[in-house]
């Protein structure tokens, strides 16, 4: 069983202080070992949060720091324009150097063609220029497609796509060569594919070379100062309705002729009634009125000389042409 020692302290007016207990040595020993312990799992932590702030900005700024690898932003291309006509395909810009300035050059050669001339405007600055004629490349490519004028053009900010292309698979190769060529640019794409026209039949496609040989081959007479067909001519306006029904979509003139026999005054009008004949028996015949015009030019373009009987009666006729 343990003791332990109660004494008194003597107070400053001389009395004594009771309950005063003098601890061991052993005990004051222990406590102060226990301080240090203490002091260092409280100020631990607080180091270590410390560190913890001030190595965040640190890792922060690594992370944001672009590695070499990294795509081509539009701030560090330089503006540009690839552009072609019908004569010539054009680029401007500013390259690094005379071997990037060569290299364009080559893939220019390669699109030009035998009816176009490369229209050169690259100039060289070692500072701003741009460093890969690969990168104007696949532009180069897309826009040689087709005819007439067509650009790519960047300002610093916005790449604008303006012209016309043959095809909406050219109209999309483009703008992804512009999308490549310059990362996170604006596209503004105003590019316009032609309307596709309708495919022709081969009867409409010959229609002219067969209009020709009817021509050659019959013609549609009319008796002396009337608008009264000769009957030798009736069949070649049946042949002659037959030869629009082959292509529906061609519109003609029905031009009517005299000779020199009556007078100018009433030729013309005499001339505008056989070609309105010949347009009501083909409207009969099923052709659409609004296919045919029908004009009267009096005895001013004779198809032969007035000046015999057969040459006369050649001239009384409607001619069929294309309008």
């Amino acid at each position: 069983m343990s003791t332990r020692t109660v004494t008194s302290l003597t107070a400053p007016d001389g009395g004594t202080v009771p309950g005063f207990v003098r601890r061991p040595v052993v005990v004051w020993l222990l406590a102060a070992l226990a301080v240090p312990v203490l002091l260092t799992a409280v100020l631990i932590p607080s180091i270590a949060d410390t560190e913890d702030d001030e190595s965040a900005p640190a890792a922060q700024t690594s992370s944001s720091t672009p590695s070499p690898t990294e795509a081509r932003t539009e701030s560090s291309m330089p503006p540009f324009e690839v552009g072609r006509t019908d004569n010539s395909i054009r680029v401007r810009t500013v390259v690094k150097d005379q071997a990037v300035k060569d290299a364009i050059a080559t893939d220019v050669d390669q699109v030009l063609g035998p009816d176009r001339e490369f229209d050169n405007r690259i100039t060289v600055d070692a500072a701003t220029g741009l460093a890969d004629a690969a990168v104007l490349s696949s532009l180069l490519h897309a826009l040689a497609i087709g005819t007439g004028d067509a650009s790519v053009r960047y300002d610093g900010t916005t790449v604008t796509l303006t012209g016309e292309v043959p095809e909406q698979a050219t109209k999309a190769t483009v703008a992804r060569a512009a999308a490549k060529a310059v990362p996170g640019a604006v596209i503004a794409d105003q590019m316009q594919v032609p309307a596709q026209k309708p495919e022709v039949s081969e009867p409409c496609r010959t229609f002219q070379s067969r209009l020709s040989e009817f021509t050659r081959q019959h013609t549609i007479i009319f008796l002396s100062g009337t608008s009264i067909v000769n009957n030798a001519s009736k069949p070649s306006v049946a042949r002659a309705a037959t030869l629009l029904k082959s292509c529906p979509t061609v519109r003609a003139e029905l031009a009517g002729h005299t000779d020199n026999l009556g007078s100018a005054a009433s030729s013309l009008p005499l001339s505008e009634q056989r070609a309105a004949a010949v347009k009501r028996e083909l409207v009969r015949l099923g052709i659409a009125s609004d296919r045919m015009v029908a004009n009267g030019y009096g005895e001013s373009f004779p198809a032969a000389s007035n000046g015999t009987p057969a040459g006369r009666i050649a001239n009384r006729r409607v001619e069929i042409r294309v309008l």
